[in-house]
């Protein structure tokens, strides 16, 4: 094999891996300084967020349970007021990638310290990439500003994440990694974080589903995200997170779901100009077409295919070609309207893919 050559550049990010280690959250809060911390989750992880501030002691000013999908502005707005108000030094994200967004967006607004507190397998805590959403509309933004300082992988946070969630945000995950591995400014390093990751992933969602408290499995899929997250990290996305950004910015689908149902008709999309690429995602998964290997694991693991599932209306499918085409992301084929129109009418339908 010749290597040819190539820039790399790594994070400067803490990382903390293991069970039980969220237990060194306060270790880590005092080794950044932080005195007046502001807990965030959603509402659905506000006990876990409780929790943490309970070990922070008087170094947790308060949660704000409120983040949502798509990083709105105006929850934005409404932790920035407690950040002024209460002279919050640093905060600690708890919960997926939602959570980790409305840390990231306080962190563009303020530059204070974030440790984040993964529960799902989003890998957005391992980017310098925030995605915020306003108007209907939702906007990428890359900055180091927003890259957390810390982040605490715990085991143990995860074993209470449902199956179907496991299989969606772990899907999401993988796409990181699918898409790094035809990104135009992909290296070898990067191209093995992303086989090792989709491999760790592929293999331990049907484990998952078997058995949900699976701790062997639950840990090689946390490593498999980070992995991921590692070449989200270090690659611009393409044209599977463009359609994705469309749909959830534009038509408020959930976010891990939507990755989920069309990561196999992009990966089927993007085949025929990505022949090195498919090689490495096949070997990841097995062996096979990669575009169907990828959908067969999603439904055989029991997970959304269709996007009429999960909320789009079939009407806004044109208006979702339009958009992904305005303002496309690189993409190694080039990207056409009626290639995108299909594609979206295959993953509304829930067609199984074809290369």
């Amino acid at each position: 094999m010749t290597i040819g050559s190539f820039i790399y550049q790594s994070s400067p990010q803490r990382i903390v891996f293991g069970a039980g280690t969220l237990a060194r959250l306060p270790e880590e809060a005092a080794r950044l300084g932080l005195k007046h911390i502001l807990v965030l989750s959603t509402e659905g992880h506000r006990k876990q967020a409780e929790d943490a501030g309970s070990l922070l002691g008087s170094a947790c000013a308060g949660v704000f349970a409120g983040a949502r999908m798509h990083t709105p502005v105006e929850v934005t707005e409404a932790a920035m007021a407690i950040v002024r108000e209460q002279g919050i030094d640093g905060t600690i994200a708890v919960g997926g990638g939602s959570t980790t967004g409305l840390g990231k967006a306080i962190a563009l607004r303020t530059d204070l310290p974030q440790i984040v507190v993964p529960t799902t397998y989003a890998g957005s805590e391992m980017t310098n990439i925030l995605g915020e959403t306003a108007a209907g509309a939702k906007k990428t933004t890359r900055d180091p500003k927003v890259l957390p300082e810390v982040v605490i992988y715990d085991v143990d946070l995860t074993l209470t994440l449902p199956p179907s969630l496991a299989l969606t945000s772990g899907m999401n995950a993988i796409a990181h990694a699918v898409e790094g591995l035809y990104a135009n400014n992909g290296n070898p390093v990067l191209s093995l974080m992303a086989e090792e990751g989709i491999r760790a992933l592929a293999t331990a969602l049907p484990r998952i589903k078997a058995d949900h408290i699976d701790r062997e499995a639950r840990s090689d899929a946390l490593y498999g995200a980070w992995l991921c997250g590692m070449v989200l990290a270090g690659t611009t996305m393409a044209l599977h997170h463009k359609l994705c950004h469309v749909l959830g910015g534009s038509f408020e689908l959930p976010h891990a779901e939507t990755h989920a149902i069309v990561l196999p008709q992009a990966v089927a999309y993007n085949a025929v100009a990505a022949p090195e690429a498919m090689k490495r995602i096949a070997h990841a998964l097995g062996g096979g077409d990669p575009a169907q290997a990828l959908f067969d694991l999603e439904r055989q693991a029991g997970g959304p295919t269709a996007l009429r599932d999960i909320g789009m209306p079939q009407s806004g499918l044109d208006r979702a070609a339009d958009l992904a085409i305005a303002d496309p992301y690189w993409n190694p084929r080039p990207v056409d309207r009626a290639g995108i129109r299909a594609l979206l009418d295959d993953a509304w339908h829930g067609r199984r893919p074809h290369s």
